[in-house]
């Protein structure tokens, strides 16, 4: 078995971290140039940053900001926002990232898909979904940070994407995010049985006992999540004390 990861993400607004709840009221919590080094002590195994109003006020991410976080991590570093070309993403490599997650321009434009994993690689892409579910059990791809639905369904768009070169796939339920009530373990099993790329669940974890579910009943390959750890109510290494006590292998 592969180790599982626990990834921190910390969502970028006006150069502050912040956290909401359902994608809405946001509030700021943090210096991310900090938080990233406390989580790489903490023995993070990646982190996530991403300009959370890049594509909704048609912007590039901060590249600047990239590169004060990159000098103080020593783990893989997943950046995303405003990703729209080539170009965008050779910046972002440069400044210090691992590697990079689109969203929205992929869902505008399936052929960035194709084209950053030809010229970079399938392993420096992260193809990342925000999909909201409905009673029925549909659930819709949303862009521009949850706030317009589009007409594509999670698992079709998921398995585009793997085919057209992502390397990951960066799943975020909207009805469960800040909830802290738990994963969207059945949708993310499903996911894990469709495709043969690694999984990153994100949404619900509001105790340690989430990532035990949604490593086993979910099928995640990876773990992550905002407010338990900006708040300090899970610490890292506690974590990870937990799972390995309950059988499962991290790092």
């Amino acid at each position: 078995m592969l180790a599982k990861r626990i990834i921190p993400c910390l969502d970028i607004k006006d150069g502050q971290t912040v956290k909401g709840i359902n994608f809405v009221n946001i509030r700021t919590v943090g210096d991310p140039v900090e938080l990233g080094a406390f989580y790489a002590e903490q023995g993070a195994d990646e982190l996530v940053f991403l300009d959370i109003t890049a594509s909704h006020e048609g912007r590039k991410t901060f590249v600047d900001l990239v590169k004060r976080i990159a000098r103080h991590i020593n783990i893989p570093f997943t950046v995303g926002g405003g990703i729209s070309e080539l170009k965008d993403a050779d910046a972002l490599l440069s400044a210090g990232a691992d590697k990079i997650s689109i969203n929205s321009s992929a869902v505008r434009n399936p052929q960035l898909i194709d084209d950053l994993a030809k010229n970079f690689g399938s392993q420096f892409v992260v193809v990342a979904i925000d999909a909201r579910g409905d009673e029925t059990g549909h659930w819709t791809v949303t862009v521009n940070g949850g706030r317009i639905p589009t007409d594509k369904e999670l698992f079709s768009w998921a398995k585009e994407a793997e085919q057209r070169g992502a390397g990951e796939i960066l799943f975020t339920s909207m009805n469960h995010d800040g909830t802290k009530n738990g994963f969207a373990c059945d949708e993310l099993a499903r996911l894990s049985e469709s495709l043969s790329i690694p999984i990153i669940a994100s949404g619900g974890a509001g105790k340690m006992e989430h990532f035990l579910d949604v490593f086993t009943r979910g099928k995640a390959d990876a773990g992550l999540a905002a407010s338990i750890f900006h708040y300090k109510e899970i610490a890292i290494p506690d974590l990870k004390s937990y799972l390995r006590g309950e059988g499962i292998v991290v790092r």
